[in-house]
């Protein structure tokens, strides 16, 4: 059989060969590390605690599920849990349970100011879960632990490279403020008053948001009308998530979060109602549903010191 000359020395073909098994082996080892699952044992670390503080780090050596394995520390808030992993700051972790326990109980007086929230979280097993970064591989090993587990909590993530502890209105805002209100209104407000605060079309909430949107958009639209105040843009995000959004943007602009030099240019071109008198007057419908004591929304904003 005569042989096929494809035109290259042996060295050359060497070479590509090993460049080839190079790419096979890099290939296979994000492969790998996409499908990582949590440690079988819950994860150990150190951590100090904040005498000043009115909350305790505990270890998380009872972790609830393998999904939870790759946290090892964490704080509970009136049954509510926040875990974070080894690479968020005990400072960053008990930020967020300061923040969390003054919107649950913004009167600071040691009981949830709406039982029924603070009930339908707790039933629901809402946590925050807080990594070091987005997509680290301690967060790609929870979720894909955790697809088994994925309707029996309601999960909210944070990171500690978005978190401020020392914020006082000005860049970088705080993240915290955003990511503990959304688990808040997600696996609270929504579910105890489907009525008012559904994710869903028809719900209060969701109706104000179409008057600020200038119209009802399953999807995201190619481009809002010129009145609307309210332009979120991010095509991953469904309806219900853009009522998530519409409900954060409009209570911490209630509370004064949004209102302070420069913020305005950084979100003007996605939220428009950014302080409490704007949002009065360009959308009168969400102020009258956020400023219903029935609900015992936050009326003061979280400053991160619970109890102090």
């Amino acid at each position: 059989m005569p042989q096929i000359n494809f035109g290259i020395s042996l060295s050359n073909y060497i070479y590509i060969m090993n460049h080839i098994k190079q790419a096979v082996f890099y290939f296979l080892f994000l492969l790998l590390c996409a499908c990582a699952k949590a440690p079988k044992t819950p994860s150990t670390c150190e951590f100090t605690q904040n005498s000043a503080d009115y909350f305790t780090i505990i270890s998380n050596d009872d972790s609830p599920h393998r999904a939870f394995n790759v946290f090892c520390k964490k704080v509970i808030v009136f049954g509510v849990v926040i875990y974070a992993t080894d690479d968020v700051s005990d400072l960053d972790l008990l930020h967020a349970a300061n923040v969390m326990a003054q919107y649950l109980d913004n009167n600071e007086d040691g009981i949830a100011d709406n039982p029924l929230i603070l009930d339908k979280m707790v039933e629901s097993q809402a946590a925050m879960v807080l990594f070091g970064t987005d997509n680290s591989k301690d967060m790609r090993a929870l979720f894909n632990s955790g697809r088994q587990v994925e309707d029996q909590y309601k999960l909210q993530d944070l990171y500690g490279i978005e978190i401020h502890p020392n914020w006082n209105y000005d860049a970088p805002f705080d993240a915290t403020f955003e990511e503990v209100l959304h688990l808040i209104t997600h696996s609270g407000y929504a579910a105890v008053y489907p009525d008012v605060f559904g994710e869903f079309q028809g719900s209060s909430i969701a109706d104000a948001m179409d008057l600020a949107r200038g119209g009802q958009f399953d999807d995201i639209p190619s481009s809002y009308p010129t009145n609307a105040w309210y332009t979120y843009d991010d095509r991953t995000c469904d309806y219900g998530c853009q009522v998530t959004e519409y409900l954060y943007w409009a209570l911490t602009s209630l509370l004064g979060a949004q209102d302070y030099p420069g913020r305005f240019d950084e979100i003007g071109h996605e939220w428009k109602a950014n302080t409490p008198t704007l949002l009065q007057s360009m959308d009168p419908s969400v102020f009258a549903i956020l400023t219903d004591s029935a609900y015992q929304l936050p009326m003061v904003l979280p400053d991160g010191t619970y109890m102090r």
